[in-house]
């Protein structure tokens, strides 16, 4: 038996122990280092997201050791430090996932847990300047931070950037990717704390989305004018506000969105799109190509996740709640053992 953490709908994380994994055929039992929380854990457990099937281990990141392998897989994988690979079954068509793609952690069994038995494919090695920690911090965000950036806004040196609601796991992968780049960074926060911690990682400044006039003060610092500034907008929250995002994209721009939080998008001039000839995108999760070519740049250029905390995982429910207050900046990690 192992030590896990379930959740039930709307119930606080319990501690359990459930029978130890087995590597099935192509698979490999992790024992898992550390485990982070994604804004998912907190809608599985809240009954928010499709499919719910409950109980379930929470936990889509985690890094550790593989301690066991499945038939046809070599036992050269056993003590290979790893980190996971949390979307499942992306298929053969890199423009969207097939009809079988799912993440861990519901309706598989996730991360929150001492081990996991995972498909071997999905195992990939761990970028050796990161403590388990740190690349746990990597998987869910990165991914849909680098397919956001890099897959479908596809970023070019020396463009310039804007990157709303700083301080989320996705968002400072994003600026940490556009900086490596060689990228011009700019973000919005509703926290004037936040922009200043986003300037010491490399952006060149922001402004407090809170202020009425927000996307005017943004035009006068940056010097975009009325025709706008940014060739690259990555967004999380949808809603109302999206529509002046329009205004401030440069000509030709790219403008993706990976979230709602913020409720359904209103109010977009269908003139200003098309007459800019605005490029609107969509974006979730990433494929396996995109998961091994986010983890190369992240050894290429020594990026360095941002944590806010460490959490030993029978704390899983106050990392949570943490999370769910939105006042962190950088990943919530969970230490395992």
């Amino acid at each position: 038996m192992i030590v896990a953490l379930q959740t039930e709908t709307n119930q606080p994380i319990s501690i359990s122990q459930i029978p130890k994994p087995v590597a099935a055929a192509g698979q490999v039992v992790v024992g898992l280092k550390a485990a982070a929380l994604n804004h998912r854990d907190v809608f599985v457990q809240e009954g928010k997201y499709p499919g719910i099937n409950l109980p379930v281990v929470l936990g889509s990141d985690g890094a550790g050791v593989v301690v066991a392998v499945g038939e046809g897989v070599s036992d050269a994988l056993l003590g290979r430090e790893v980190v996971i690979n949390p979307a499942l079954n992306w298929g053969v068509n890199p423009a969207f996932y097939g009809k079988d793609f799912k993440i861990l952690g519901m309706p598989d069994n996730g991360t929150f847990a001492e081990f996991i038995a995972i498909d071997a494919k999905n195992c990939y090695a761990k970028p050796s300047h990161l403590s388990f920690e740190a690349a746990a911090a990597l998987p869910l965000a990165a991914l849909t931070g680098w397919r956001a950036l890099m897959g479908r806004a596809g970023l070019k040196a020396g463009e310039r950037v804007l990157v709303t609601g700083i301080g989320g796991g996705v968002a400072l992968f994003v600026l940490q990717f556009a900086v490596a780049t060689g990228a011009e960074v700019w973000v919005t926060s509703g926290s004037d704390d936040k922009i200043e911690r986003a300037v010491a990682l490399g952006a060149k400044g922001g402004v407090n989305y809170r202020q009425a006039d927000w996307l005017k003060k943004l035009m006068e610092v940056t010097g975009g004018g009325r025709a706008g500034y940014f060739d690259v907008i990555i967004d999380s929250a949808g809603g109302p506000s999206f529509a002046k995002l329009t205004d401030a994209a440069a000509l030709g721009a790219r403008i993706c969105f990976f979230g709602g939080t913020n409720g359904n998008i209103t109010d977009i001039v269908p003139s200003k799109v098309f007459f800019k000839q605005l490029n609107i995108l969509g974006s979730t999760m990433g494929s396996d190509a995109e998961f091994a070519d986010m983890l190369t740049f992240v050894e290429k250029y020594q990026i360095q996740p941002v944590i806010d905390s460490i959490f030993p995982l029978e704390q899983a429910q106050t990392a949570l709640a943490r999370m769910n207050e939105g006042l962190q900046f950088g990943k919530i990690v969970l230490k395992i053992g």
